[in-house]
């Protein structure tokens, strides 16, 4: 793609590696397999007995063994969020193939952010210090219990002795945390990051909250048709549990190593509504901004445009906005481009959403097939293609990959295929 004046100087950034635990594959070709068949992750609730709770179901990771990627002693200290988190980025740094020389260990930065943190290790803290007093608390959880644990440990992991740290946006943190990552490579204060977001919020209390709010769909007898994205007939979102981290790294720094490159980070935007604790703002205004801030950063415009990978909960109010920010800020280009949402087969995985369906994106940049929008039997807006049901072969070279989460974050990457 061409670079505009304003452009050709800055530190060009691609993505090297990727990584994902999810309830429909714990590695990046299991997800995106799961993904072209269309297969669903959500099912009933298995992680606690939820039968007096007006949600039952969740997409929920499953048979997840962390030992081909941590020792016991790790794993034990961490929440399961964190395990989620480590392997995703050990996947990341295998396919990355990335060293850091010795003494350019500063130069490797960790951005890894949790919506929930490390709820599962807090609630079982509180009731065994409520069964055996403060003896029975463990010690591993003064560290695992921390937002910023994964970061952490994957810094020591890999020897990153740069900027770390969790940066939380509610359900774009993941998207944020990459987005931060690349302007800290294109600041010049690192020259590579390991991004991402991890969570695992299917526990009783979460569920009971969440439901309570009424956020969270109520089909309970037909969960492989609960999460509707842009469906007329969706009553809400399914909690998903799991992780997404890419290693975004310098390119020419990239290219000297002679490391695979996924696509390029070309623009990056992120904004708040300032409107509501829970709502999006009405007009999508801050959506708005967000989609116009990474095409500026990007220095595209609207029609250069070819798939977004929708924030698509399948809740009322945010796919309604979500499709009047598209219209707002594409135009007529919004009617002639794919627009999907996984999250109608692996649920809404909060911290991990932005980063899992960034790399379904990269797929599709490097396969040419758009994975569907399953359930959309009654679309929000006939004119849109939301893709509905199967994978559709489309042609993308320039994607946008949104998220907008509770308290009016909202982050937005736009990325494409690598050309020097």
């Amino acid at each position: 793609m061409p670079r505009s004046t304003q452009h050709s100087s800055r530190r060009r950034v691609v993505i090297t590696g990727a990584g994902v635990v999810t309830s429909i594959g714990h590695t990046v070709d299991t997800f995106w397999a799961g993904l072209l068949e269309g297969r669903s992750g959500i099912g009933p609730i298995t992680a606690f007995d939820p039968h007096d709770l007006p949600t039952r179901i969740a997409a929920e990771v499953r048979d997840f063994d962390p030992s081909p990627y941590m020792s016991r002693r790790e794993s034990r200290r961490m929440d399961r969020f964190g395990q989620f988190a480590m392997a995703a980025a050990v996947q990341a740094m295998e396919q990355s193939k990335l060293e850091m020389a010795e003494g350019t260990g500063h130069r490797l930065g960790v951005l890894i952010g949790s919506g929930y943190g490390a709820n599962i290790a807090g609630i079982a803290a509180v009731e065994r210090m409520r069964e055996r007093g403060p003896k029975g608390i463990n010690a591993n959880y003064a560290i695992g219990g921390a937002p910023d644990n994964p970061s952490s440990e994957v810094a020591m992991r890999f020897g990153a002795e740069g900027p770390t740290g969790a940066i939380i946006t509610a359900c774009a943190t993941g998207t944020t945390c990459v987005g931060e990552a690349v302007q800290m490579i294109q600041a010049g204060r690192a020259d590579a990051m390991i991004a991402g977001g991890a969570d695992d919020p299917i526990t009783r209390l979460d569920v009971a909250a969440m439901a309570n709010l009424r956020a969270l769909s109520r089909r309970n007898d037909e969960p492989g048709c609960a999460s509707r994205p842009f469906d007329r007939d969706r009553d809400g979102f399914v909690f998903g549990s799991g992780s997404g981290i890419v290693v975004v790294e310098e390119a020419g720094h990239a290219l000297r190593r002679g490391a695979p490159i996924l696509g390029e980070v070309v623009g990056y935007g992120a904004t708040t509504d300032a409107y509501h604790s829970t709502a999006p703002h009405p007009e999508g205004l801050g959506a708005q901004r967000a989609l116009r801030m990474a095409l500026d950063d990007a220095g595209l415009d609207a029609t250069q445009v070819d798939y977004v990978n929708a924030h698509g909960t399948s809740t009322v109010l945010n796919d309604a906005t979500e499709v009047a920010a598209l219209w707002a800020v594409l135009g007529e280009h919004a009617k002639r481009i794919p627009v999907s949402s996984q999250k109608s087969m692996i649920g809404h995985l909060i911290a991990g959403a932005g980063t899992v369906e960034l790399i379904a994106t990269l797929r599709t940049i490097a396969t040419g097939i758009v994975p569907p929008t399953l359930n959309c039997d009654n679309p929000e807006d006939p004119e849109l293609n939301f893709v509905p049901h199967t994978p559709q072969r489309h042609e993308v070279r320039t994607a946008l990959s949104n998220s907008f989460g509770f308290g009016g974050h909202n982050a937005v990457l736009a990325v494409t295929r690598w050309e020097q």
